[in-house]
């Protein structure tokens, strides 16, 4: 008998602290409800917002889900605090555990900085043709971790975008134009300017060559080599016409360059040789 009514105690005991647990339970549950309506609206105004911005597409879905993911911790952190736990315990553990995992990623962490801030500034975007981390290539995709380059070998570079953020970036596409100095070495025994006409006349007769006020071709003097004086030309073209004229202007030159006369010297070094053996006799 006793045995029974101990139970009936317990039941009483724990009956009664269900009872008076219900309103809470109640009231996390509507949250709960009410928090994943919200953030799906919130999610929609987010979506509509970013249609009617121009903004890098990797950004808008980071951002969203960096939004989304946000909300989610918030409203988990209401509905366990209306159950009754203390929101400040609940803050530390959860502020012990973001360290903890901050710690064992902080190479990631860094990488995923680099992506935010590539994203933001953009210092490039896709389809642009760069020089990073030793490595020249096609901007083919950034994503937030990591930026994949497509080479003119056609293979994939992936560099991460901590190293990315905080080193130099060359952007051979943002501008539109390039810049191209070739080298021509003749001898020291040519006309230096009869040289120059021929290679000045050859980039000007090239209709893709940029004739513009601040930026027309010359040819000029850079260096007076060992073994040959150092023409430099030089001239502006668009990216899509870059290589073509460089091409044509390296081939053509040596050819025109030859057929006036003008040597093209090949790296040269004098040599003395001594005979000691002979010396020593006299």
């Amino acid at each position: 008998m006793d045995k029974f009514k101990d139970i009936d105690i317990y039941i009483e005991e724990y009956g009664q602290k269900l009872i008076d647990f219900l309103p809470s339970l109640v009231g996390a549950i509507v949250l709960l409800i009410l928090g994943l309506w919200a953030i799906k609206l919130i999610n929609r105004v987010i979506k509509k917002f970013f249609n009617k911005k121009d903004y890098d597409p990797t950004l808008e879905k980071f951002i969203a889900s960096l939004i989304s993911w946000g909300l989610n911790i918030l409203l988990f952190v209401l509905v366990v605090t209306q159950l009754g736990v203390e929101s400040a315990s609940l803050v530390a553990i959860i502020g012990a555990a973001g360290l903890a995992i901050g710690l064992a990623l902080q190479g990631s962490l860094a990488n995923f900085a680099g992506g935010v801030l590539i994203l933001l500034l953009k210092p490039f975007k896709v389809g642009h043709f760069i020089k990073a981390q030793g490595v020249e290539g096609t901007v083919k995709e950034i994503s937030i971790f990591n930026t994949k380059l497509t080479t003119f070998g056609n293979q994939l570079a992936i560099i991460p975008n901590g190293k990315l953020s905080n080193d130099s970036i060359i952007n051979y596409t943002e501008e539109g134009i390039r810049r191209e100095a070739l080298t021509f070495g003749i001898s020291y025994d040519s006309n230096i300017k009869e040289a120059k006409d021929i290679l000045l006349n050859l980039v000007l007769e090239q209709p893709t060559v940029l004739q513009i006020e601040d930026k027309m071709p010359m040819v000029v003097v850079t260096e007076l080599a060992d073994s040959s004086v150092n023409l430099s030309v030089r001239y502006w073209a668009k990216n899509e016409d870059f290589w073509d004229i460089r091409f044509y202007t390296l081939e053509e030159g040596k050819k025109r360059l030859e057929a006036a006369g003008i040597e093209i010297p090949f790296p040269q070094r004098d040599v003395h040789h001594y005979n000691l053996e002979h010396q020593n006799k006299n």
